[in-house]
């Protein structure tokens, strides 16, 4: 029998509402989790030989909730903790909802999930796990070979990130108005992280991970879908989709990274161009705007471009230029700020804009600043400097890949040096 993909889609979209919905409706965030992890099993084995209920969602909530309050009654721990609770619980929140029973706040669940996972309480390692594991269902064995930790670390984080959630008694509802922006900031940027460490991953073999991309991808929209009229959600969407357009072309014949310059922008993906482009131009019309929309844009021009002769490099430098005016200093954005800059006003330019990162800590010992030192040196012409650079960009990266490109960029500049 053909494996049935459109119902692990299913239930991988499902999974976090149904989560969401139980964890409001009874609290205990590990024991819900273990429950609707049932329910999803149970639905993969009943669903294709007995056919799909006809409301799928309150289904799988029915059966994680009955799981639930099974395993509450039967634990004698857990009885203690729902004695404790029963002043601020009614005593029917303890029995399973009606399968057709839609719950007022489902709409919201998922949003909710999300926000609680991106605590401020947690550190940044902590939300990211956390999201993969509680909205985006991957298991503790798949985040943890995405970010090449042993599988019992990456555990242990987890369950940190859990008991941090349930001993800071946070309730399972929206953050109150005063704080909902800067929330949603937060799940933004764990969201941006998540996609950056797939498109290019940060350590080991592979140059990127598709799975951890993807499921950035897969997150955003879902929160686009909750927050249509959000500008920088439709932002952070549009940036994924402009950028993940090109990962095709990323990869050499020979296995080896691509520049932009060099890439084949034949084997861009049209279709997720067109739909960032037609997402970032919509909200910069009609919301405020903010990093994520700036930054999509910018690469927007980027694959408007034809040919990399054909970029518009001045307008992307007014992008940064109004970037930069917008969040501040950041150094990532500096760097590809000066690369945009040498290819307006000369490498030289360039170059003095790079000069103050070296007092940065953040960037000072990074790969990413010798590495674009070294592109700015060897646009100047001063070979032997831009060798040296790319060199110590290649050990400084714990990406192979990297390394290899850096190591090969190097020697080339070396042997013009030399000619």
């Amino acid at each position: 029998m053909a494996y049935d993909t459109s119902l692990e889609d299913l239930l991988r979209d499902l999974a976090p509402q149904v989560l969401g919905a139980v964890v409001r409706r009874y609290g205990h965030f590990d024991a819900a989790e273990d429950a609707v992890q049932e329910a999803l099993l149970a639905a993969a084995v009943q669903w294709p030989a007995e056919g799909r209920p006809d409301s799928p969602r309150a289904w799988l909530i029915q059966v994680a909730a009955r799981r639930l309050t099974d395993q509450l009654r039967s634990d004698q721990a857990r009885r203690r903790r729902e004695d404790a609770e029963g002043l601020r619980v009614p005593l029917e929140a303890y029995v399973a909802p009606a399968a057709d029973m839609r719950l007022a706040a489902d709409a919201d669940d998922t949003l909710i999930l999300l926000f609680l996972c991106c605590h401020p309480s947690l550190s940044p390692a902590s939300q990211i796990a956390l999201t993969l594991r509680a909205v985006g269902g991957l298991t503790t064995e798949e985040i943890a070979r995405a970010f090449l930790v042993p599988d019992q670390t990456m555990g242990k984080r987890i369950s940190r990130a859990k008991r941090t959630i349930r001993s800071s008694g946070v309730p399972f509802s929206l953050p109150p108005p005063h704080e909902r922006a800067a929330r949603l900031g937060a799940v933004l940027h764990v969201l941006y992280l998540i996609f950056n460490e797939g498109y290019s991953a940060t350590s080991g073999p592979d140059a990127y991970r598709v799975e951890l991309s993807g499921e950035a991808i897969r997150l955003t929209r879902m929160v686009r879908r909750l927050l249509p009229a959000d500008g920088e959600v439709a932002g952070l969407l549009a940036l994924m989709l402009l950028t993940d357009a090109r990962r095709p072309a990323r990869i050499g014949s020979d296995g080896e990274l691509v520049p932009l310059a060099e890439q084949d922008r034949r084997r861009w993906d049209r279709e997720a161009i067109a739909e960032g482009t037609a997402l970032v131009t919509d909200a910069m019309s009609r919301t405020a705007l903010g990093p994520y929309q700036l930054q999509a844009a910018i690469a927007a021009v980027h694959d408007e471009a034809a040919r990399a002769e054909d970029t518009d490099w001045r307008q992307i430098v007014a992008l940064y230029d109004l970037l930069a005016r917008i969040c501040g200093t950041n150094p990532v954005v500096t760097m590809s700020h000066a690369v945009a800059v040498a290819m307006v006003h000369g490498p030289r330019a360039g170059l003095d804009l790079l000069a103050p990162l070296d007092d940065d800590e953040r960037t000072a010992t990074h790969h990413r600043l010798s590495a674009a030192r070294a592109h700015l040196l060897e646009m100047a012409g001063d070979h032997e400097a831009a060798s040296e650079h790319y060199a110590t960009a290649a050990r400084r990266t714990t990406s192979l890949p990297e390394r290899r490109y850096l190591t090969a960029r190097a020697a080339r500049a070396g042997k013009t040096a030399l000619s």
